[in-house]
């Protein structure tokens, strides 16, 4: 089954929490609590957004001395 088809089976999350006290089917609140958000999205200020999909680089650190040779 390809990710498309059960993301539609599944249900793709609302865009915007709508803030009810009994959590809809869709509420991304809900299904971030739950691990059923799809790979690639997070939550943020009750609003789903696309996450990062990249690791931090490892630079050097501001205010560290050299080390000595």
């Amino acid at each position: 089954m390809g990710k498309t088809k059960a993301l539609k089976k599944k249900g793709m999350p609302k865009s915007k929490c709508c803030v009810s006290k009994d959590r809809c089917k869709r509420c991304p609140i809900r299904m971030l609590k739950e691990g059923t958000l799809p790979d690639g999205y997070t939550v943020k200020k009750r609003k789903l957004v696309k996450a990062k999909g990249g690791k931090k680089k490892s630079g050097s650190k501001v205010g560290t001395l050299p080390k000595a040779a």
